[in-house]
């Protein structure tokens, strides 16, 4: 009865995307409140959900919310990030140890990308799906947790890998940016990471269009000072331009 019950819930679920506990308390008016929260359970420790308060919605429905959001990203000024990762191409360097950041114009970068004999460490697990179409690059993809949302992974374990590595280029995305509040991320894990790379890169590339300045993220991953290059589109402030120069950071 527990089996039959449970893929009649997993149906529910298919058809709708998600439940409420007083809905199946309808649906399945012999058993009560506190079954139905165990078969919650044991869906959700199979992979079938994720519990909500009262009630839960199928992992398949995240799976696609999580989808849109990078799908939505990935189509944001497309024009200015082709142009980012096209500039950025040229301090690429064969033989060197190469790090690419996560996110949506770091994608384009790689896709843009000749094949050539690097080796090359990401973040990002759809830029590493990408990189290795290319016959000629070695692809180290870094464990830990996965961020739906950009589809790249942190944490304590990638933190961990990354201060013992050694990093010639690292080539990095940001959220936002600000004089005050330097380059920023969405998520502390995320920052985290990036602040590790920051720190072992022996020269530090920032990707990233005129539309990300004075967007302030909560987390600070880098200053101007902590980079070297700004690769952005032609519509930089002058108050940017002056703050890199000042800096000695190289504008293309």
């Amino acid at each position: 009865m527990n089996t039959e019950r449970r893929e009649e819930i997993k149906e529910l679920l298919r058809e709708r995307g998600e439940v409420k506990l007083k809905d199946l308390e309808q649906h399945f008016p012999d058993c009560s409140s506190m079954t139905l929260r165990r078969d919650l359970k044991y869906l959700e420790d199979n992979g079938y959900v994720k519990r909500t308060r009262g009630g839960a919605v199928a992992m398949s429905r995240l799976s696609i919310a999580a989808e849109d959001i990078y799908s939505e990203r990935a189509l944001e000024n497309v024009a200015e990030k082709y142009t980012i990762a096209k500039k950025a191409l040229q301090f690429i360097e064969r033989g060197r140890s190469i790090y690419v950041d996560a996110g949506t114009t770091l994608m384009l970068f790689t896709r843009e990308m000749e094949d050539e004999y690097l080796s090359i460490m990401t973040s990002g697990v759809n830029i590493a799906m990408e990189l290795i179409k290319k016959q000629k690059p070695s692809v180290t993809l870094i464990g830990g947790q996965v961020n739906r949302n950009t589809i790249s992974v942190s944490g304590i374990n990638s933190c961990n890998f990354i201060r013992e590595v050694n990093i010639d280029i690292a080539f990095m995305a940001a959220s936002g940016f600000s004089v005050e509040n330097g380059f920023t991320s969405g998520t502390y894990t995320e920052c985290e990471i990036k602040k590790e790379v920051v720190n072992r890169a022996r020269k530090t590339i920032v990707l990233m269009d005129s539309k990300k300045i004075d967007k302030i993220m909560p987390f600070t991953f880098a200053y101007m000072e902590d980079i070297d290059v700004l690769v952005s589109d032609d519509n930089l402030d002058e108050e940017i331009v002056r703050e890199a120069k000042r800096r000695n950071v190289e504008i293309v």
